[in-house]
């Protein structure tokens, strides 16, 4: 045989080779995303205090008013 020959031969089986070992048979593994949700206060929660205050303040009011 001649070097030409086996030089092909060579080159034809190394580039059948790294085509065979490009790609795998498996899915690749895909991670989700991670969503952050977060926490909604009560709409009823932001009246509390305000409300809780004008109490307050009614009272202190009508005790200063009948104490005169």
């Amino acid at each position: 045989m001649n070097i030409k020959t086996i030089a092909a031969a060579t080159l034809i089986a190394a580039t059948a080779s790294t085509a065979a070992n490009a790609g795998a048979l498996v899915d690749p593994i895909v991670e989700a995303d991670v969503i952050v949700e977060e926490a909604s206060s009560s709409s009823s929660a932001g009246i509390l205090i305000p409300v809780l205050l004008l109490i307050i303040i009614g009272a202190a009011l009508l005790r200063n008013d009948g104490g005169s």
